[in-house]
């Protein structure tokens, strides 16, 4: 304070006003002083730390895919932070915000409406986003010793959806094992470990008689002779195409009622018996 007066005397000198005056003037001095000099800078002083304006939450697919393509540096913290103080639960996050931008940069990338490096970054930030997500939803998981392997049909890219798939069934407690559409023959990795399950994801048309193939193989091959085969993907969606035309047990819908689903199947012969 004896700081703020020194300066506000110094400004009082410098201003040019008659000490000698009458009190009328030296009170209006002292007035504009105080107004002009005193008051802002004690609110400058007393002044709080600013406080970041909070953006609103994310809660529909196109508000994501603008900010993932949006230009400059990704705040992945920030970006976790809009999404999760929505409304949606964390698997609906997933499903309902993650899913369909994903569907919306491979369509961009496939029709080459944006600039082929952007939709690549925006995909780069979408899958960082999903990694985040993905390991909250997976943390509090215990497990159930039952093993899924899930994989494109293959000559599929869209593989974004698996990894989604294999969250969810990380959360309800399965050994999860992904394999890439570059990766090695499906048919061999039966072969050499046992799995329950087996899910394959198939986006077009264009790839289903490849899967028709790939299913009666991965039966041959497999270590578990009861190998129950799940499918899901756009292509189901779509074409209304069952599970048992493509020679598999189950069609599920989406990656949150597929866990419950090939525990049900599983657990079918044992409540049989």
């Amino acid at each position: 304070m004896d700081d703020l007066l020194h300066l506000g005397a110094d400004a009082y000198t410098d201003s040019g006003c008659d000490c000698s005056g009458s009190v009328d003037s030296e009170f209006g001095a002292l007035a504009w002083l105080v107004e002009s000099e005193i008051l802002p800078r004690l609110m400058l002083v007393h002044r709080g730390p600013s406080r970041p304006v909070l953006a609103p939450p994310i809660q529909d697919p196109e508000a994501l895919v603008g900010l993932l393509l949006a230009p400059g540096s990704f705040d992945l913290d920030r970006a976790v932070d809009r999404l999760t103080t929505g409304a949606l639960s964390l698997d609906r996050l997933l499903l309902d915000l993650l899913a369909p931008a994903a569907r919306r940069l491979g369509t961009m990338w496939e029709d080459d409406t944006c600039d082929f490096l952007v939709v690549t970054e925006g995909l780069g930030r979408l899958q960082a986003l999903a990694r985040r997500l993905c390991a909250t939803l997976e943390k509090a998981a215990s497990p159930s010793g039952r093993r899924i392997l899930l994989m494109p049909c293959p000559g599929e890219i869209h593989v974004f959806g698996l990894s989604l798939l294999a969250s969810f069934f990380r959360e309800a407690g399965w050994d999860v094992t992904i394999l890439n559409s570059t990766g090695a023959d499906p048919a061999s990795v039966v072969t050499i470990d046992w799995f329950d399950v087996v899910g394959v994801s198939v986006s077009c048309d264009v790839h289903a008689p490849a899967l028709k193939a790939l299913l009666p193989a991965l039966r041959r091959a497999s270590q578990n002779p009861s190998l129950f085969v799940m499918v899901g993907g756009p292509y189901f969606t779509w074409s209304g195409a069952s599970a048992s035309e493509v020679g598999a047990d189950a069609y599920a819908p989406d990656a949150w009622s597929a866990p419950d689903l090939a525990e049900a199947m599983l657990d079918r012969p044992a409540l049989a018996c």
